[in-house]
């Protein structure tokens, strides 16, 4: 990554800087989504930009001052070809702004904007047959900054979580995610992940009160299970209810649907899941997912 967009314009990354009175980086007030692109676009940007919104408003950052969708469209587009990228990872950051040392009441008019991309990953096919590792993390998952978590820059949760997963050797060799429950003790998500599981043809996944951030990978899976029939549950479960699962599975933004083949406990002790493979309800739910991306095409939700 050496070109970003900072406030729309285009810069090295290595010259591009805020202010020290920016509460983005005083307070941790603002937010920012990841997302990749299909065939050189991103992939439900609509949903990204709605859930980006929302959470401003909460914060109190002017949203009518920040790029429309159209815009921010042309925006990729232009830092793509500057770092060469036919396919890629990009994040879109909103910090508050500069304001004054201290909390204020009022609105954020003044909002900095970063956009950067990087070559997006190319994880090797056999993630998506044999899966990975699902490690429980000691790390418990902190109550969200409102009734729904934001995806803010106050990141230092999922960073304590990465951290004791790191320190496992384990865990590091087989690649595993680390999940974090809830301070009550219920599954909540993995660390950059939402997580599902399959029980009796059931599909399952933690409710949004067990602090987890309403993923919008999350999002289309419900709709695409729903849509084929599948019965789907949002509510509280256990480690144990998930060690009996049939499949699990993760989702992310960028590497869409991951199978879960084997769980890890406190102790290193390990449980095959599905048999060391995909499942059968995880693999439905993928293949239409990836119909979805590839029939996704620039100007739709226009």
């Amino acid at each position: 990554m050496n070109r970003i967009l900072l406030n729309g314009q285009s810069m090295d990354a290595s010259a591009a800087v805020v202010s020290v009175m920016d509460h983005g980086f005083l307070y941790g007030m603002g937010l920012f989504e990841t997302f990749r692109t299909y065939s050189g676009k991103p992939f439900l940007l609509e949903r990204h930009l709605d859930r980006l919104t929302e959470g401003c408003k909460t914060l109190g950052i002017d949203v009518s001052v920040l790029p429309d969708t159209r815009q921010l469209r042309d925006w990729i587009g232009e830092l793509m070809q500057a770092n060469g990228l036919k396919e890629a990872y990009i994040r879109y950051t909103v910090s508050a702004g500069e304001d004054v040392l201290g909390l204020p009441a009022g609105m954020y008019s003044r909002p900095n904007t970063v956009l950067m991309a990087k070559p997006l990953p190319e994880p090797p096919e056999r993630l998506y047959t044999h899966g990975k590792a699902l490690k429980l993390l000691n790390t418990r998952r902190n109550t969200p900054e409102g009734p729904v978590r934001l995806k803010s820059l106050h990141y230092m949760n999922n960073i304590l979580a990465k951290r004791e997963l790191s320190s496992d050797p384990e865990a590091v060799r087989l690649h595993a995610e680390g999940l974090m429950l809830s301070a009550d003790g219920y599954l909540s998500e993995g660390i950059v992940s939402n997580l599902f599981f399959v029980k009796s043809s059931v599909l399952y996944t933690p409710d949004t009160a067990c602090g987890l951030l309403p993923g919008i990978t999350r999002g289309l899976v419900l709709e695409l299970a729903s849509a084929a029939g599948i019965r789907y549950e949002e509510g509280f479960y256990t480690w144990e209810e998930l060690m009996q699962a049939d499949e699990i599975w993760l989702t992310t933004s960028i590497q869409e649907l991951v199978p879960v083949t084997s769980l890890i406990d406190h102790t290193g002790t390990a449980l095959v899941i599905s048999g060391g493979r995909i499942g059968p309800v995880t693999d439905t739910l993928l293949r239409l997912y990836r119909q979805r991306t590839g029939g996704y095409h620039e100007n739709d939700n226009l």
